[in-house]
């Protein structure tokens, strides 16, 4: 990965970061990692835990940013939710998914999307 994708990639979660705190989000955690992957954000919304995927770009040349987020990608998240879950016993807590996405990270103003539930944990990885 290029040295300016890591800086759009490090530009979109900030935007991300502070648009979800205009929206009432308070973050807990961000960039967690786990040998299953990477969650960019961990946040709480009215007692909802919310695993939150960023995705940023500069063009939609290759498709929008929200196509990027393939069932693979979404099994990846699932998982290192699940090892987040029980590491902090949130069994009994409400949790969800959401996606936000950043167009033209890179201009002065990129605009900023935000899909609450945007996936659903796969049945077979449930408790």
């Amino acid at each position: 990965m290029t040295l300016a994708r890591i800086n759009s990639g490090r530009k979109g979660e900030e935007e991300a970061v502070s648009y979800l705190r205009k929206n009432g989000y308070k973050i807990i955690e961000r960039n967690y990692r786990t040998k299953l992957g990477e969650i960019d954000i961990i946040a709480d919304c009215k007692g909802c835990v919310c695993f939150v995927e960023v995705r940023a770009k500069n063009s939609l040349s290759f498709g929008a940013p929200e196509e990027t987020i393939i069932k693979r990608k979404q099994l990846q998240i699932s998982k290192a939710a699940l090892l987040y879950i029980k590491k902090y016993k949130l069994q009994d807590k409400s949790c969800r998914f959401d996606v936000v996405l950043v167009e033209g990270v890179d201009r002065p103003r990129p605009e900023v999307r935000l899909i609450k539930n945007a996936f659903e944990l796969d049945s077979k990885y449930r408790y």
